[in-house]
């Protein structure tokens, strides 16, 4: 398998990756838990080091799967998630976006819990959120980072001046 160096870090990932949102929220019906952590570790064994995943997912069932799947290669796999969605207690439905620094702590400790890591790998704001400065957001990325709970910060579709604001605060390592 081909390796990818993501931006100017020193973050080394698998060509291909694996989009797990599939496997439990957004195609149909999720899969078989069994099958879908077969299918993660499968691709582990083909060469494949770049997972994806994010809260909304399920809503967090897939970040519990893809950490489950993915324990016994802790160290030797990149997992990315994402945070910026306001999720509904009740309805477990997303309700808007939320990137404000305070739900984006919220959002990175709930996530390190359920995926069972120390650090959060690569951290995605998952859409721009138009009502929080992305220097706000970029600071409280930064803050985790330099906290040991995230390594790098990813930006998901974001524009260009965006992401040389964000950039300027905190280096942006995916897009």
């Amino acid at each position: 398998m081909q390796k990818r160096r993501l931006g100017n870090s020193d973050l080394e990932v698998s060509a291909i990756g694996l989009g797990c949102m599939g496997m439990s929220f957004g195609y149909g019906p999720p899969m078989d838990k069994q099958e879908a952590i077969s299918l993660i570790r499968t691709a582990v064994e083909r060469g494949v080091t770049f997972f994806d995943t994010a809260e909304v997912y399920g809503p967090f069932t897939n970040e519990k799967l893809v950490g489950e799947a993915l324990a016994p290669f802790r160290g030797k796999v990149t997992i990315a998630t994402k945070f910026g969605w306001k999720i509904d207690p009740d309805t477990r439905k997303s309700a808007g976006l939320d990137s404000r620094p305070e739900h984006i702590m919220e959002v990175a400790a709930a996530s390190l819990k359920r995926l069972g890591v120390d650090a959060l790998d690569l951290f995605y704001q998952h859409r721009v959120d138009l009502d929080v400065p992305i220097e706000d957001v970029a600071g409280a990325v930064k803050e985790l980072i330099q906290a040991g709970k995230v390594k790098h910060f990813g930006l998901s579709e974001a524009g260009v001046q965006t992401i040389r604001r964000a950039h300027a605060v905190q280096p942006v390592a995916a897009l």
